[in-house]
C-alpha cells in the first residue's frame, strides 16, 4: 500500500485531490491539516465517497515550526511506513498579514518555510521512487509588474512597506518553485530516485481565496490563461500521483494538467534558489 500525505487536505484543491487518490484502494491518504475538527470531517467524507478506510488525519500548521516538527515526530513514531507521495499543498492568500509565533511574515512561512522544513524532515521516510509536489501558482509571475528578488530576509522579516506588499503571495509561490528546482538538483546529485515537481491549479473559486461570481467572470475575461477549474485541476493532480507513467522526472512545472510548461524566467535563477535554500535552513535551524 502506498502512503500519500496531503497538507491542507480538508478542503478545496487538497480535499478533491486527496479524494481522487483515495479512490484507488491501494493508497493510504493522510490529511495534514491545521484544524483537527475539519480534518476529521474531511476524513469521514472521503471514506464515505470512496469506500477506502485507509484515510486518516494528523494535525499540522505550517505557520508554526514547532507544529511541523511535531508532525514529523508523530509520523516517525507511528506505524505509518514509507511515504510514496508528499503534496505540499496547504497555503494562505495574500490578504493575510502579520507575523507568526516564530516572528516571520505569515504568508512566507505558511506557504514556503513550513513546507521546506516538513519536506526536509520527511525525506528520510520517503520511498526510493517517491514523488514530492509543491502547489505553486502562475501568480509566481505576478501580473502586477516585474518582480525583483531582494533575498530571503526581505521576505521573512519585511520592512513596514514589505508587510503591506501585494506581492507577498507571488513571492511565496516563487519560493515554491525555487524549492522544487533546488531540491530536484540536490537529490539528483545524491543519486536519489525521488521526483520533485510543482503544480499550478490556476485561479479558482475555493475557500482558499473566496471570490464572487462577478470577480470570477472578470478573471475569465481579462486573464483567461490564469483561470483554473477545481474538477480538472484536482483530476490532473491526482493523476500525477497515481499514474506511474507520469511525473517520472523532476523539476517540472505542471500547469492545470499533466502537461509541463516553463515557469517564469525569474524562477530559474539558480543563485536565488540556492540563497533561499541556505537562508531557509538557518531560519529553520537545520
Amino acid at each position: 500500500m502506498r502512503t500519500v500525505i496531503v497538507t491542507g487536505g480538508n478542503s478545496g484543491l487538497g480535499f478533491e485531490t486527496a479524494k481522487k487518490i483515495a479512490k484507488n484502494q491501494d493508497y493510504k491518504v493522510i490529511l495534514a491539516c491545521r484544524n483537527p475538527e475539519k480534518a476529521r470531517e474531511a476524513v469521514g467524507k472521503i471514506k464515505e465517497e470512496t469506500g477506502n478506510e485507509n484515510i486518516l488525519s494528523m494535525q499540522l500548521d505550517t505557520a508554526s515550526l514547532a507544529s511541523v516538527r511535531k508532525f514529523a515526530q508523530d509520523y516517525e513514531s507511528g506505524d505509518n511506513g514509507r511515504i510514496y507521495a508528499l503534496l505540499l499543498n496547504a497555503g494562505i492568500n495574500g490578504m493575510n498579514s502579520g507575523l507568526t509565533e516564530d516572528g516571520m511574515e505569515i504568508v512566507f512561512q505558511t506557504n514556503h518555510l513550513g513546507h521546506f522544513l516538513l519536506a526536509n524532515l520527511l525525506l528520510p521516510h520517503m520511498e526510493a521512487d517517491g514523488k514530492i509536489f509543491s502547489t505553486s501558482s502562475d501568480m509566481h509571475d505576478s501580473p502586477m509588474g516585474k518582480m525583483v528578488w531582494e533575498g530571503t530576509e526581505a521576505l521573512a522579516h519585511p520592512s513596514e512597506d514589505g508587510k503591506k506588499s501585494r506581492l507577498r503571495y507571488s513571492f511565496s509561490k516563487l519560493c515554491n518553485l525555487y524549492f522544487v528546482y533546488e531540491l530536484a538538483g540536490r537529490l539528483k546529485s545524491d543519486g536519489s530516485g525521488i521526483r520533485v515537481n510543482a503544480f499550478n491549479p490556476g485561479f479558482m473559486q475555493t475557500n482558499f481565496a473566496p471570490v464572487d461570481k462577478a470577480r470570477t467572470a472578470m478573471v475569465k475575461m481579462t486573464m483567461p490563461k490564469r483561470f483554473g477549474d477545481l474538477e480538472k485541476s484536482s483530476d490532473a493532480y491526482a493523476e500525477l500521483v497515481v499514474n506511474d507513467e507520469l511525473a517520472v522526472t523532476s523539476a517540472n512545472y505542471y500547469d492545470r494538467s499533466t502537461t509541463a510548461i516553463r515557469s517564469s524566467e525569474l524562477s530559474y535563477n539558480t543563485a536565488n534558489a540556492k540563497e533561499l535554500w541556505e537562508a531557509s535552513e538557518k531560519l529553520c535551524g537545520i
